[in-house]
């Protein structure tokens, strides 16, 4: 897609229209059953902490990542599958890149039965994933409470944060985009999300999660130092 973008290619094959489809929504799949086995990672962490080492050994780990390749690649699979064997009246979709919904709206047929099963998958996995990471991080907050100091309390909630951001980051795009009836449809309203979701979320991960680096931290408020100085 970058490629075709600078080079200013507007077209691409069917095959390759429905490859980047599957991988645009496999990924991002994996990605948010990945963020509820991060939350889990930080309830054992915080709550269970002297069990660390012993939940969280090498084959649990090994396996829950398995579990969201897998997991992500059945879920994705049915949904594409359908959407490439439709008959289409166009050859023009408009959208940034070959998505599911832009893809119907060209479709010759009724898409009602396929936009409802696209919209109960993507609420399973939205949802389901978001609910796991809610209930893992109201134990964690239950237990940080219970933390006697308030320096402990900082620490431990200090591990949390970058990883609440992206939750919300990700979970929050995706919602507006995907977990939502027909009705309230928007294509254009879906190009911008897809900017935040497809440009600006992936830029600013490193740099949040970087955000715990003590060194990190202490190069930006010298840079932060230096612009206030100089102005």
């Amino acid at each position: 897609m970058l490629s075709s973008l600078l080079a200013q290619k507007k077209s691409i094959s069917f095959a390759g229209c429905i490859t980047q489809t599957y991988f645009y929504f496999f990924l991002g799949t994996v990605e948010f059953i990945l963020l509820a086995v991060m939350s889990f990672d930080r309830y054992v962490a915080i709550c269970n902490p002297l069990r660390y080492t012993v939940i969280m050994n090498s084959s649990i780990c090994f396996l829950m990542v398995l579990g969201c390749w897998v997991g992500a690649f059945l879920s994705v699979l049915c949904p594409t599958i359908v959407v490439s064997r439709l008959p289409y009246c166009g050859h023009a979709i408009n959208h940034f890149f070959c998505d599911i919904a832009p893809l119907l709206q060209v479709a010759c047929i009724d898409t009602r039965l396929i936009e409802l099963l696209n919209f109960l998958l993507s609420s399973l996995v939205v949802l389901s994933s978001l609910m796991l990471t809610a209930v893992s991080y109201s134990y964690i907050i239950s237990t940080i409470m219970k933390i006697p100091s308030g320096q402990g309390r900082q620490k431990a909630f200090s591990t949390c944060v970058s990883h609440i951001t992206v939750v919300t980051i990700a979970y929050g795009s995706s919602i507006f985009m995907y977990v939502r009836p027909n009705q309230s449809y928007s294509l254009e309203f879906d190009k911008v999300a897809a900017v935040l979701t497809t440009v600006v979320t992936p830029l600013l991960n490193p740099f949040i999660y970087s955000l715990r680096n003590e060194k990190v931290k202490e190069v930006l408020k010298e840079a932060v130092i230096r612009i206030f100085s100089r102005s």
